[in-house]
């Protein structure tokens, strides 16, 4: 009897010296704008395009309507209807391609969308955001629109097979002309898929004229996966 209480004494007292573990969790916080087509409701058999939109320095921070000042967010809420889906994220601080990835992710698992179809796009900040994020996950894009923004051309080699429209203005003081055409000159020599608009007499906000020309969106929806 004693034996067996010693050997009782000595498992509890063993078990007591563990180090405990609990279960926590971390969780990423990215709120965005989501627009649906009219008969995204009704038409529950359909796979719909999705365009992401990424907006500016600007619009950083923790007031989603921020977001509708510009670009395809302002359009929709001056009443333009698109027959995609179209989500417009906001940054806190920059835009992080693994955290945009992630909820992109998020986003295709709990809606109808049509992964043969996603396309990136934004202006500025989201220009370079364009880049950086169709770089590190080109298998997630049919098209990019980058516009006003720029990159870095080490590993371009990647959308060797990306449909690219690039616009730029020619006299942007912001971010100047050479940003866009260093990507494009490295890349049009890999990528015959590449359009580049240069807007002469236009500045900084070359998104304006961009995002409400027509063609932008048709050649846009034309572009599916390889």
């Amino acid at each position: 009897m004693k034996i067996k209480l010693l050997i009782l004494v000595f498992l509890l007292i063993t078990h007591l010296g563990r180090g405990q573990q609990t279960k926590e969790s971390f969780i990423t916080k990215l709120d965005y704008l989501l627009y649906l087509p009219q008969s995204y409701e009704t038409d529950t058999a359909k796979q719909w395009p999705l365009m992401i939109f990424l907006h500016g320095s600007g619009e950083q921070g923790n007031d989603l309507e921020k977001v509708k000042v510009h670009g395809p967010p302002m359009l929709i809420e001056q009443g333009r209807q698109f027959p995609f889906i179209v989500i417009s994220p906001q940054a806190k601080r920059g835009w992080n391609a693994d955290e945009l990835y992630k909820m992109l992710q998020d986003f295709i698992g709990k809606n109808r969308v049509d992964t043969d179809r996603i396309y990136l796009t934004g202006l500025s900040m989201g220009g370079y955001g364009t880049w950086s994020l169709a770089i590190k996950h080109p298998e997630m894009f049919a098209a990019i629109i980058p516009i006003c923004g720029g990159g870095n051309t080490k590993y371009i080699k990647r959308l060797r097979h990306m449909p690219v429209w690039c616009f730029h203005g020619e006299k942007d003081n912001i971010v100047p002309l050479k940003s866009s055409e260093k990507m494009i000159k490295a890349l049009k020599k890999i990528n015959p898929k590449v359009k580049f608009t240069i807007y002469p007499e236009v500045g900084h906000d070359s998104w304006i004229k961009a995002y409400n020309d027509p063609k932008l969106y048709d050649w846009m929806l034309q572009q599916k996966k390889r």
